[in-house]
């Protein structure tokens, strides 16, 4: 992610042991050299009651996702239960739309992608942004 100058980090309950068994059997199976973030271990679930995703009954922290900015402002979360996958192209277009806001400070439309309108704030936009945006369905 170094590339995006944003920094990545994967937390869950799981001790450090499991994390290097996953990232050694499955993680750098699936990507080459394994996940190049750090997996820290969160065993009894502080940080993820932190952030409400920890599931106490279970033992393990729901599958979220959140974005923080350079102030420590979370931007965006996500929390999926474990029988659906994230989706690392929508990560990565968030976190390319709330970089571009924070540069230019115009506002990132619905389905946004890179290269395309954005909208500069402004009372003139009211009840005309149909003029300028038109989402891809």
């Amino acid at each position: 992610m170094q590339a995006l100058n944003v920094e990545v980090l994967s937390v869950s309950v799981d001790s450090v042991h499991s994390h290097k068994v996953w990232q050694e059997a499955e993680l750098s199976k699936m990507v080459e050299g394994g996940v190049p973030y750090p997996m820290l271990s969160d065993q009894g679930g502080k940080i993820g009651s932190l952030y409400k995703v920890y599931d106490a009954e279970a033992g393990v922290n729901v599958r979220g996702r959140f974005l923080i900015d350079p102030d420590g402002v979370i931007q965006a979360m996500e929390v999926l239960t474990p029988p659906v996958g994230r989706n690392d192209a929508e990560l990565f277009r968030q976190i390319k739309a709330y970089q571009l806001q924070r540069e230019t400070g115009e506002v990132i439309p619905a389905g946004w992608q890179p290269g395309r309108a954005t909208l500069k704030p402004s009372p003139k936009l009211a009840g005309r942004v149909w003029e300028i945006w038109k989402p891809e369905v």
